[in-house]
């Protein structure tokens, strides 16, 4: 980045700050340009975790473990109205949430599919939210996933209670175990790795320079003051997180990688990234919920994700304030 802010003519122009970003930025994580966090933060931050995550998962996926993880987590799955194959989506969705929403289809009620994709979009993190979280909060990521955990089964036992339909059981058939083949991991993970390079980093890009435009042209200004009654009065967060609020639209990891540049506390950060990571699926997991469901459950989809986020606000405003960390 020094580099860049050196030899990119025009400083201080329109053009300077959409691709190079704030020149007096230190780090990738505050310039927001697209030469500077438009590649740093996916290629830098987000792939490494993105293909640590692939081996696993291909690994696990050759050698036929996965039917037995369905059959072990059953049990406990059907206390909220899924069943094991349920665990399937999960973890796909800790990759990416579009596939995780894909692979709902095979589940056999519509109820059940809904309730899926409902939890997936509201709490399952992707690898690249995680990564990005790996950076930012290392010390303090496992109590995101308690936070996330607990919100997929408390929210999963009400949707069952609530919302009609069907939960029947599971019948899969459990191929044996195989010896790895590494070159069918090596293609899965290049496939996986290759898809994410192609869909997200021109998102993170985009971003970059959606939210220059909106800094430069006083949008930002604009959103701050009229999101601060609910950023500074419901959440106790200042009025700057709302461009990462704005750029969550598009990729949640790049609006969590947009807090690194925020001036916040311990405990603001943490509740940044919390609220964040529930508060929207990306616009690629939008477009696709929409495709899979039809009007009522969209609604309630909404519904969900706006309601967590306001108790979750509410609740770990009140904890900060209870431990004096606000």
């Amino acid at each position: 980045m020094p580099w860049i802010q050196s030899v990119f003519p025009g400083k201080g122009t329109w053009l300077y700050f959409i691709f190079v970003g704030d020149p007096a930025a230190e780090t990738c994580f505050e310039s927001f340009g697209v030469l500077t966090s438009g590649l740093f933060l996916p290629i830098g931050v987000v792939l490494p975790a993105i293909i640590a995550f692939y081996l696993v998962l291909s690994f696990l996926e050759d050698v036929g473990y996965l039917p037995r993880l369905a059959v072990l987590i059953d049990g406990l799955l059907h206390r909220i109205g899924l069943h094991g194959y349920a665990i399937v989506p999960t973890i796909l969705s800790l990759g990416c949430n579009v596939p995780g929403c894909i692979a709902c289809r095979p589940l056999e009620t519509r109820k059940q599919r809904f309730m899926m994709m409902a939890l997936l979009g509201v709490f399952i993190p992707c690898a690249a939210q995680i990564g990005m979280m790996q950076a930012l909060i290392p010390e303090m990521i496992g109590f995101v996933f308690l936070g996330l955990v607990i919100g997929y089964f408390s929210l999963g036992f009400i949707l069952n209670r609530i919302w009609p339909g069907e939960s029947p059981e599971i019948l899969m058939d459990i191929p044996p175990y195989q010896r790895p083949t590494w070159g069918n991991i090596w293609r899965k993970i290049w496939s996986r790795t290759s898809h994410f390079a192609r869909v997200a980093v021109p998102f993170f890009l985009v971003g970059c320079v959606i939210i220059t435009v909106l800094y430069l042209s006083g949008g930002m200004d604009w959103l701050g003051n009229a999101l601060s009654p609910v950023l500074s009065g419901a959440f106790g967060l200042p009025q700057e997180t709302a461009a990462p609020l704005v750029a969550g639209f598009l990729r949640k990891d790049l609006a969590i990688g947009l807090l690194g540049g925020i001036e916040l506390t311990g405990w603001q950060m943490f509740t940044s990234v919390v609220l964040l990571s529930i508060y929207f699926p990306c616009l690629a997991t939008f477009s696709l919920i929409i495709k899979e469901e039809n009007w009522k459950e969209i609604l309630a989809t909404l519904g969900i994700l706006f309601t967590t986020v306001f108790i979750y606000g509410g609740v770990l405003r009140l904890i900060g304030m209870g431990l004096g960390v606000t």
